[in-house]
């Protein structure tokens, strides 16, 4: 019933809401004769402030329309490269046809983005910073609740199947880059395609702030996960859709449950945010406001997960480590990242990551023994948090360029 209770609170909250919105342009408005009374601007910014505190935050678009190749803008096209029931396979196609880049072949990416609450635009940064030297694709995960009942179930290994499909049609000369969630199940298709000696086998994979071995400096997401029994995830946080969506009865983790327990980590954080916000739209500080703005945009902007993706994240990751102990099994097929041998290797993590902790993502070194010392690398990013490694100053100027340098090296 918290599901639909949450989407009778929301239609309920639904007018007010657009009140706030109203009236917090009557007061900031120049043409409005309200905005131009005393404490005008204290009640605008109080208004907006309420509107979104309430309102309801639909998926943001990537919003990447140029970027610079070789020093001249270019335009950038999103195009659909595959459809399926729980992801679309996004490119962004740049168009190359000046005379200028003629004969100009860029490395192709496949960016992995995390399927854990938040939608694939949460790595809008990473992939305007690659497209200027890259061929990028980028997996854009549905929202369950838009995937009707009929279209069935939608399993771990369901994704790892999607990420080797995904590998195949871009390979064999793709370059894997995996954020946070993606890079155990995408460490676990590289595994699976190399124990059966495929000739698609992507040239290298770079794996950013993931729980690859979650036992090493646990942060509070995995403490979550290992003081609570299975049983309590099942019973606890999985609703049904409700009604009025097209996934109507699917069995999900609901976005606003993730985003609560994002918000509980850090809530002094986010309401000093929220304070700062109003302070800056009191003073006039637009370019302040407006940054606080396309933060929550995004942040607020959560998905549903499938229930059963979820339920064994929660347990083969968090709770049994599957990957690190060596006893994952992908449908009976052992899960040995040690036969991969040709597939360059780079970690990264985020000094002060507080999601996934020092350690967890460079475990994949050990667990590759195989792969030559030289075709390895790793990179632990100075007074850079979880997003840091990502996206923002320290992705773009530091943390990118090594990237790029990595997949050159590799090519």
């Amino acid at each position: 019933m918290l599901y639909q209770f949450h989407e009778l609170n929301r239609t309920f909250l639904g007018p007010f809401v657009q009140w706030a919105e109203a009236s917090a342009k009557l007061f900031s408005n120049p043409v409005s004769p309200l905005a131009h009374t005393p404490f005008s601007q204290r009640i605008a910014a109080g208004y907006e402030l309420m509107y979104r505190l309430g309102k309801n935050y639909e998926k943001p678009e990537f919003g990447i329309k140029a970027v610079n190749v070789q020093g001249k803008s270019v335009s950038v096209f999103e195009e659909v490269a595959e459809k399926r029931p729980f992801c679309t396979l996004l490119h962004f196609k740049k168009d190359l046809s000046d005379p200028q880049f003629a004969g100009t072949k860029q490395p192709t990416v496949l960016l992995v983005a995390p399927l854990s609450g938040h939608h694939a635009t949460l790595l809008r940064d990473t992939v305007r910073s690659m497209l200027e030297e890259h061929d990028v694709y980028i997996t854009d995960w549905t929202d369950a609740r838009m995937v009707p009942a009929s279209k069935g179930a939608f399993h771990l290994h369901d994704y790892i199947y999607y990420v080797q499909d995904f590998i195949r049609r871009l390979g064999p000369d793709v370059h894997v880059i995996s954020v946070c969630q993606p890079t155990v199940p995408v460490l676990a298709a590289i595994s699976l395609m190399a124990t059966a000696n495929d000739p698609k086998l992507p040239k290298t994979m770079t794996m950013m702030g993931g729980p690859i071995d979650p036992r090493r400096s646990p942060t509070q997401v995995n403490d979550l996960a290992t003081t609570k029994p299975f049983s309590w995830f099942e019973n606890t946080v999985i609703y049904s859709v409700p009604a009025n969506y097209p996934g109507f009865g699917r069995k999900v983790y609901p976005g606003f449950l993730q985003h609560a327990g994002f918000v509980a980590m850090n809530p002094r954080r986010h309401a000093q945010s929220h304070w700062d916000f109003y302070m800056h739209l009191r003073e006039g500080d637009n370019e302040s406001a407006e940054e606080h703005r396309k933060f929550y945009d995004e942040y607020n902007a959560v998905l549903d997960m499938p229930a059963e993706y979820y339920l064994e994240t929660i347990k083969i990751v968090f709770q049994e480590f599957r990957l690190p102990r060596g006893t994952w099994e992908v449908e009976g097929k052992p899960v040995r990242p040690q036969d991969i041998k040709g597939v360059a290797l780079f970690t990264i993590e985020g000094e002060l990551d507080d999601i996934s902790g020092a350690g967890q993502t460079q475990a994949a070194q050990d667990l590759c023994p195989n792969i030559p010392a030289s075709k390895k690398q790793h990179f632990t990013a100075p007074k850079c948090g979880h997003y840091g490694i990502f996206s923002g100053r320290r992705w773009r100027e530091v943390i990118c360029p090594k990237i790029g340098e990595f997949i050159k090296a590799n090519s």
